[in-house]
C-alpha cells in the first residue's frame, strides 16, 4: 500500500528532525550526553582494571526495583539481574525451567503444588534463602495489610491481583495459604484450580526479596533491590543509569561471567545506534526497524530479534467525557490507518493487529473483524456521535521507544494527521516515563498510547492485566469494565481445560472489539542489536532476560 502524500510528507520532516536530533540539537540527548552516570559508561567494556562490563542501553528508565509493584518491561530488564523467582523459563520459550526451586510437585487436584528449594543460596545481603523466604514474600504480595506490602494505594502488588484472582479477601483469590513444610519445602494451598499456576511462578513480578531487606529499606526496597541473581544492586542515577555488579558468591557455579553490568538511558533510538557504533555501549535495546538491515550487513555488529509477543495500542479513557460515547470511539477507530503506520515504521517487522492478544496465543479470535480504515464511516460515526463540526482531544504519547512502537513520536503524529482529515483537533500530550505511567494509570487522560508484552505465555496475562474491571486504576488505563467480560476471565482463570478456556477468551475478545475501549494498532517483531564483542546474549520473547551467561570480549 502507498503512503498517502500527507503521511509522506510528516514523515520527512520526521527524518530530518530525528537526524537533527542525531548532529546533537536535541535537548534529551545532550541531557544523556551530560549526566554523571554518562562517564562512568563511556569506558566501554573494560575499565582500566580490566573488568568485564556490559553498558545495556535502552530507551526510557525503571519505574520500580521491588518487582511486584510494576508492570514496567524497564524495570523487569533490570530486577531479572537482581532478583530471582521459583521457576524460570527456558532462554527462547515460555517452557519451564528450575529456578529457586529445582523440583515440584502438583496434587492430582490441583489444589498444592509443593516446591522444594536449592540449599545453600545466600540473599546479597548474607542471609539465607528458605522456605520462610518465599512465604513472606507471596503474603506480602497478597495482603495489602501485610507489613511489607509497601503502597501508596490499596494494591500496589496488582500484578499479583491479575494472576491470581484477586488479594486476601477478595472472592476471587485462589491462594488460601502458604506453608513452609521445612527449611527447603513450601506448599502453595489453593481453593480452587488455577490453569497458568506454574507459569506464575516464572514471572519476573513474583522475584523472590530478602526478607532482612524488607525490614531495612521498608518502602524504599523499590530502589534497593536485594535478592539472590547474578548482579547485586551498586547504584541507580534516575533517568541516567542503574549499576549492578557481580555477585561473588552466586549459587550457580561459574557465573555470571560478567564483573559489571550498566543500563543507560539514551531516549531516541537513533542516538543509540550512534553510540553503539562508536562503541559507548555495548548493546541497546529498540532499534529502528529501518536500521535493521545496515546492522545485519555491518561485520561489527550483531543484529538479534524478539519473537512476535507483544502489541502496541491506543487506549481509551472511557469514563471520561467525551470518550465514554462508544460511537466516537468506533469513529476514531475507523479513523487510524494502522496499514501506513505498520509500512511507514516497521520495515516488515510488524503486522496490523485486532485484537488484545497476539495470534500464536491461546485463544485469539480471528473471526473479530476489527475497525478497518474508513474514512467516510468515521465521518459518518462521528455525526452520530454528536460531533458533525468536529472537537479538540489530547492524545498522550510515550517518550521512549518500546518493543511494540519503536516510533511513537511518528506514531502520534500520523494519528493526529488521521483524525485531522474527519475534523478531530489532536493535541499531542508528552511526560517523562514514570510520570507518564502513573499519570495514565491515575486516569488523567482521555486518550493514550502504551502496548503490552507477554511474560509467561498465557492469554490470560493481556486481556485480564488490561481490560478486567478490578484493575481499574491499575493496568486497565481504559477504565473500562464490562461484567461479562469480567466474568469470562474470571471463569476462564479457573478451568484447567485449555479448549474450554479458548472458547471465553474468544469470546471475551468479541465483546471487547464491540465496545471498543482500545484501538490495536500492531504486533511487532522487536529488533536489537549488539556490538560482535558480546556473546552468548539470547533475547527472551518477553522483554527481559537474565545476563547471568553473557560475556564480552
Amino acid at each position: 500500500m502507498k503512503l498517502r502524500g500527507s503521511f509522506l510528507l510528516m514523515l520527512l520532516v520526521s527524518l530530518v528532525l530525528i537526524l537533527g536530533a542525531c548532529g546533537g540539537g536535541g535537548d534529551e540527548e545532550s541531557d544523556a550526553d551530560s549526566s554523571e552516570g554518562s562517564d562512568e559508561s563511556s569506558e566501554g567494556a573494560a575499565d582500566s582494571e580490566g573488568e568485564k562490563t556490559l553498558i545495556f542501553a535502552r530507551g526510557g528508565d525503571s519505574e520500580s526495583l521491588d518487582p511486584g509493584s510494576t508492570s514496567d518491561g524497564e524495570s523487569s530488564r533490570v530486577t531479572q539481574q537482581v532478583l530471582e523467582t521459583l521457576l524460570t523459563f527456558e532462554a527462547e520459550s515460555f517452557e519451564l525451567e528450575p529456578g529457586l526451586a529445582h523440583d515440584w510437585e502438583v496434587s492430582d487436584d490441583g489444589l498444592t503444588y509443593t516446591f522444594y528449594l536449592e540449599e545453600g543460596v545466600k540473599f546479597h545481603d548474607g542471609t539465607d534463602f528458605n522456605a520462610e523466604a518465599v512465604k513472606i514474600n507471596f503474603d506480602r504480595f497478597a495482603d495489602p495489610e501485610h507489613e511489607y506490602a509497601f503502597a501508596d494505594h490499596e494494591y500496589v502488588y496488582f500484578m499479583y491481583g491479575t494472576m491470581f484472582g484477586g488479594h486476601k479477601g477478595d472472592e476471587g483469590h485462589v491462594v488460601d495459604d502458604v506453608k513452609v513444610v521445612d527449611d527447603y519445602t513450601v506448599e502453595f494451598h489453593l481453593n480452587k484450580p488455577l490453569g497458568f499456576f506454574l507459569q506464575n511462578m516464572g514471572m519476573s513480578y513474583f522475584a523472590i526479596t530478602s526478607p532482612a531487606a524488607l525490614e531495612e529499606y521498608g518502602p524504599e526496597i523499590n530502589e534497593n533491590p536485594v535478592g539472590t541473581g547474578p548482579f547485586k544492586f551498586v547504584s541507580w542515577t534516575k533517568n541516567d543509569s542503574i549499576v549492578l555488579e557481580k555477585n561473588e558468591d552466586y549459587w550457580k557455579e561459574g557465573l555470571p561471567k560478567l564483573d559489571k553490568v550498566i543500563f543507560e538511558v539514551i531516549p531516541d533510538n537513533a542516538a543509540r545506534l550512534i553510540a553503539l557504533r562508536s562503541g559507548d555501549i555495548d548493546i541497546m535495546d529498540g532499534l529502528n526497524p529501518d536500521d535493521a538491515a545496515g546492522v545485519e550487513s555491518d561485520d561489527d555488529l550483531i543484529l538479534y530479534s524478539r519473537a512476535e509477543n507483544n502489541f502496541g495500542y491506543v487506549g481509551f479513557n472511557v469514563q471520561k467525557e467525551p470518550l465514554d460515547n462508544e460511537l466516537l470511539r468506533q469513529a476514531i477507530s475507523h479513523a487510524i490507518d494502522r496499514e501506513a503506520i505498520v509500512e511507514a515504521l516497521y520495515a516488515g517487522y510488524g503486522t496490523v493487529a485486532k485484537n488484545p492478544l497476539p495470534p500464536s496465543y491461546l485463544g485469539y479470535n480471528d473471526d473479530v473483524e476489527g475497525y478497518q480504515y474508513d474514512v467516510d464511516k468515521a465521518k459518518e460515526l462521528l455525526s452520530e456521535a454528536g460531533y458533525a463540526d468536529g472537537l479538540e482531544i489530547d492524545l498522550w504519547t510515550m517518550p521512549v521507544a518500546r518493543p511494540y512502537m519503536p516510533d511513537p513520536e511518528t506514531t502520534a503524529e500520523i494519528i493526529q494527521n488521521n483524525l485531522a482529515e474527519i475534523g478531530v483537533t489532536v493535541n499531542i500530550v508528552r511526560e517523562e516515563w514514570a510520570p507518564y505511567l502513573e499519570k495514565t494509570m491515575n486516569g488523567e487522560h482521555q486518550i493514550y498510547m502504551l502496548g503490552w508484552s507477554g511474560t509467561n505465555g498465557d492469554p490470560d496475562y493481556f486481556i485480564s492485566s488490561l481490560l478486567h474491571g478490578d484493575l481499574i486504576g491499575d493496568s486497565n488505563r481504559e477504565y473500562y469494565q464490562n461484567e461479562e467480560v469480567d466474568k469470562l476471565l474470571n471463569d476462564a482463570k479457573v478451568e484447567i481445560d485449555q479448549d474450554k478456556r479458548a472458547e471465553m477468551y474468544k469470546e471475551a475478545q468479541a465483546i471487547i472489539a464491540e465496545d471498543v475501549p482500545m484501538v490495536p494498532l500492531v504486533h511487532s517483531t522487536p529488533v536489537m542489536a549488539s556490538s560482535n564483542k558480546v556473546k552468548n546474549y539470547v533475547p527472551h520473547p518477553s522483554t527481559s532476560e537474565s545476563l547471568e551467561e553473557v560475556d564480552i570480549e
